[in-house]
């Protein structure tokens, strides 16, 4: 090993435990204060925690939203907080806020309607929605009203299923999508020139491996699809909690029961190997079994893919240390 590669795996060593502590110390001061608005608006603290998990996601893949600087990542635009015709955008008095029909709410009793206090930016949402009701349908209804979005009321009610069964917020472990150990090939492809349905480029990594090989999940998430694809062949998308939608293609079957809307974890079992698609329901057989995988963010307004090869690398040398 060389000097450098040394020095790097010491500060590695010394910087880890360091950044984990300081993310369980986050973790605990999110969850505190969900509990503490949920107390107070009868809101479920999971439905805060899932509203804040797509905004903070939604805030780090946009150059045209601030950066957040606390725990909470809930981003309420000026003209919505304060209202669309206040004269001051920056109001933080809550009766000139509701006379000019802002939203903007005092959660914390200093008297003051501020944008930058995590108490009075959780305590607005929570009395937002519960305008509409404090059950799931009624909550779906009042984001859809917020957002205006399918995808976004969607992605966030996944965040919800998750948040509840588990009981907290820490779900970002991942998987390596193959057992480790086993008889599987990769390395990078990704934008790479595929020919099959006119010329474009190829969104993910291929990992290639014997026909009944089992497929695993590579997160904590949501199936949002399963079926067929003409590219793709049998097929399932998962999104994690961080937005990240998980995308894996060509398999020869999917684990018996699996169906969307359902809640998976990192190894679960979901389907294997094969080599469908490339034509109508049941074409195999094309091009050598292989799981095409690939990864996807969604900001708010687009989705983009992106090189899932580093992530896959990573997630390989974790599985393979538990081995």
């Amino acid at each position: 090993m060389t000097r450098k590669a040394i020095v790097l795996s010491l500060i590695f060593l010394l910087i880890s435990p360091i950044a984990e502590a300081a993310s369980e110390s986050t973790e605990k001061t999110r969850m505190e204060l969900y509990q503490k608005t949920e107390a107070v608006t009868n809101i479920p603290w999971y439905v805060l925690a899932a509203i804040d998990q797509y905004e903070t996601n939604i805030r780090n893949n946009r150059k045209d939203l601030p950066d957040s600087t606390g725990p909470i990542g809930i981003y309420i635009p000026e003209e919505i907080w304060s209202g669309p015709e206040n004269p001051d955008p920056k109001d933080v008095h809550p009766l000139s806020i509701k006379v000019f029909d802002g939203i903007g709410m005092d959660g914390n009793g200093d008297g003051l309607a501020d944008q930058s206090d995590e108490e009075d930016v959780l305590f607005t949402v929570g009395q937002y929605l519960r305008k509409y009701g404090t059950d799931l349908e009624n909550i779906r209804i009042g984001l859809w009203e917020y957002y205006h979005r399918d995808q976004t009321v969607g992605i966030i009610t996944g965040f919800i299923k998750l948040f509840k069964k588990y009981g907290h917020i820490e779900l970002g472990e991942h998987a390596f999508p193959l057992p480790v150990r086993t008889d599987y090939s990769y390395r990078s492809t990704w934008g790479s020139a595929r020919g099959f349905g006119g010329r474009r480029i190829h969104e993910g990594t291929d990992l290639f491996a014997h026909y009944g090989l089992p497929v695993r999940s590579t997160c904590f998430g949501i199936v949002e699809m399963k079926g067929w694809n003409r590219f793709g062949g049998w097929r399932i998308g998962i999104r994690d909690i961080n937005n990240t939608y998980h995308y894996f293609a060509h398999l020869n079957g999917f684990t018996k029961g699996l169906k969307v809307g359902q809640i998976v974890a990192p190894g679960e079992v979901i389907g294997s190997v094969g080599s469908s698609g490339y034509g109508p329901p049941g074409t195999s057989g094309k091009f050598p079994p292989h799981l095409h995988y690939g990864m996807y963010k969604d900001n708010g307004r687009t989705e983009w893919s992106f090189d899932p090869y580093p992530y896959l690398r990573v997630w390989e040398r974790k599985d393979l240390k538990k081995k």
